[in-house]
């Protein structure tokens, strides 16, 4: 940045169009791996089937702790929350690692993004407000089912909650693009998916929460 001994290296600021409550910060702090890219911000339930991860980034963060509530409580999912400094940190990382891998055949290495979900159970569901693209740039390494949401299409004007409604960004989208792939994973059965689509109305954009309405769009 500027002054005498500055740094080589600059900051910025993303600033979204809605105003929401800044959540605290989670104890015991993944500090490297919000630096790194990905952190896990809220664990899901102990429990022996159905569970899932959730990666979220920006507002959709917020979209994703819904989720994983409604995931529970309505259809006894264990989902938990991983929050996404950087997708294409991560990108950078296992495209870095690839390049490694290939020159040193005895002495590979793993992605970070590999690392961090190794173990986990379930499918991952990874959403944000860019496009999906955005989101798949970290497919390659994630090591269980992947599937990503995101705002592909022309951009229309509505509440905030029906435009991502339309997108299939909001919770209960997330909710049943979870339960859809678990259904791939033979954990659930497809008529659970129906029953959340037709349970949330998810093709009704009017079903949606409005959302918070301050501020413009």
């Amino acid at each position: 940045m500027y002054g005498k001994d500055s740094e080589n290296i600059y900051y910025y600021i993303t600033v979204y169009n809605e105003p929401y409550m800044q959540p605290a910060e989670p104890e015991n702090l993944d500090v490297d791996g919000l630096l790194r890219g990905i952190y896990l911000l809220k664990s899901g339930e102990k429990q022996r089937k159905k569970n899932a991860q959730i990666l979220a980034s920006g507002v959709g963060v917020n979209w994703a702790l819904k989720a994983q509530e409604l995931l529970q409580k309505d259809w006894g999912v264990s989902a938990s929350v991983w929050s996404v400094t950087s997708w294409n940190e991560l990108r950078r990382d296992g495209l870095e690692v690839d390049s490694h891998n290939l020159l040193n055949p005895t002495s590979k290495k793993s992605a970070y993004i590999s690392q961090k979900l190794k173990g986990t159970e379930g499918p991952v569901v990874a959403v944000s407000d860019y496009m999906r693209a955005v989101q798949d740039q970290i497919a390659p390494w994630v090591p269980n089912d992947f599937y990503a949401l995101g705002t592909d299409g022309f951009g229309l004007s509505d509440t905030r909650g029906a435009l991502r409604r339309h997108f299939k960004v909001d919770a209960e989208s997330i909710v049943v693009a979870t339960l859809a792939e678990l259904a791939k994973a033979g954990e659930v059965k497809e008529s659970v998916v129906q029953e959340a689509i037709d349970k949330y109305r998810i093709f009704d954009v009017r079903s949606a929460d409005a959302g918070n309405t301050e501020g413009s769009g």
